[in-house]
């Protein structure tokens, strides 16, 4: 039989619907609800950088216009309904998927172990133990609360663990990668950690499965929440799962019935060929048309964080260009996209200093015109974001407004 075809423009939609940014906000991004949204999403990458706004306030802010940073910190300090962790980088996970992540602790902690060098193991060791003796002494924990006159590891020409940390704060990751230490809150934007029995839900810590089924979970998990992705786009979305063992799994699920093959229409014409189940296709003549709204992105938002993903279905080539040299930037260093409807429009530098917001530039995609009322939505936008942010004006700078990019295309 002929694989099915989903045509770029279903595509599209299936995916944003996927990750929430299809059909309208509703709901007010607190307790239950913001719960629900975590869910559907997987996790929120969580970042530091704060220009505008930190990564993961954006993304849930994204899909819930009356979201405030308060309410995650509630989830994960409070309700412990969710928890701090790693998938591809540090995540807020809802706490339901915690037993699932066993695996991962125990992947995570041989994976660093291996990175210590025998004659240095030892050391690393104690100052594990040490340190986990201190915050079952002491309670929540941060990193400076055990620095004390260390020296980093460069400093005496020899490699910490992790970039250029005190052994303390290697110690304190590792415990809490390993998942003998979680993330108990945080003040401002620094970490604190407690022993994992007095942070974690006890019907969580009971809860003990085998790794066949923390695998299928994943995979199924991952593949609900993309609508369609190739093996190796399913292990990457936790990063529980290897390769191969996705590979494997997507031939078992095939053969099972469990999932279809199909045939992904990507923006400049091409297929690609990619997994999905049975039920995701029965919803593709129901999915809605996107709305006309102009949505401001986070650059670490989840639809975009596989970047070569983003390119093939959207047409939209996005890096992030921290460690370009300025004078050879295309953009700004740390830039937003714009999302209206299915189509990613351009990208947009904006900084807030103080109670202003300072627009920088605005680059539209190529063939994209900045008609009034695409502006006007662009600039309605930036009022909405002002009550996330704490912006009570916008200055937009002279020559904002870009010409469209000319070296890339949102392939519509």
């Amino acid at each position: 039989m002929a694989r099915p075809v989903i045509d770029n423009s279903t595509a599209r939609r299936l995916f944003l619907d996927r990750h929430l940014l299809l059909r309208p906000k509703a709901g007010p991004g607190t307790g239950k609800d913001l719960e629900d949204v975590l869910d559907r999403l997987g996790f929120v990458q969580v970042d530091s950088v704060n220009t505008l706004a930190r990564a993961h306030d954006l993304i849930l802010w994204s899909r819930r216009s009356q979201y405030r940073p308060q309410a995650l910190d509630r989830l994960v300090a409070r309700r412990r309904s969710a928890f701090e962790h790693w998938t591809h980088d540090a995540a807020v996970i809802p706490m339901g998927y915690y037993p699932m992540w066993r695996l991962k602790f125990a992947r995570d902690e041989a994976r660093i172990r291996t990175r210590w060098s025998a004659d240095r193991r030892g050391m690393w060791e104690t100052e594990a133990e040490a340190v986990l003796r201190h915050v079952a002494d002491f309670g929540p924990t941060c990193s400076l609360d055990l620095r004390n006159d260390e020296i980093r590891g460069d400093e005496k020409g020899t490699f910490s663990g992790w970039w250029d940390w005190h052994p303390s704060k290697t110690a304190l990751e590792f415990l809490w990668r390993s998942g003998r230490l979680s993330i108990c809150h945080r003040r401002g934007f620094r970490k604190y950690y407690d022993l994992t029995e007095r942070v974690i839900p006890q019907h969580c810590l009971n809860d003990h499965r085998d790794e066949a089924e923390i695998i299928d979970w994943a995979m199924m998990q991952a593949l609900q929440r993309l609508g369609f992705a190739t093996s190796g786009e399913l292990a990457a979305f936790f990063e529980i799962v290897t390769r191969e063992e996705a590979r494997i799994w997507c031939a078992r699920a095939l053969a099972a019935g469990r999932i279809v093959e199909v045939d992904i229409e990507m923006a400049q014409g091409a297929r690609r060929r990619s997994f999905a189940t049975e039920a995701a296709l029965a919803e593709l003549s129901g999915l809605p048309d996107p709305s006309s709204r102009v949505r401001l992105l986070s650059p670490f938002d989840p639809a975009l964080r596989d970047r070569a993903r983003a390119e093939r279905l959207f047409g939209f080539h996005f890096r992030i260009e921290i460690f370009v040299p300025e004078a050879k930037r295309q953009y700004g260093y740390y830039v937003y996209p714009v999302l209206q409807g299915d189509r990613l429009i351009g990208r947009l530098d904006v900084k807030r200093v103080g109670t202003t917001q300072v627009v920088r530039a605005f680059w539209p995609e190529a063939g994209v015109r900045m008609g009034k009322g695409r502006t006007a939505g662009l600039k309605a936008e930036l009022v909405r974001i002002g009550g996330l942010v704490g912006a009570e004006e916008t200055d937009f700078t002279d020559g904002w407004l870009r010409a469209p990019a000319a070296t890339h295309s949102t392939g519509r």
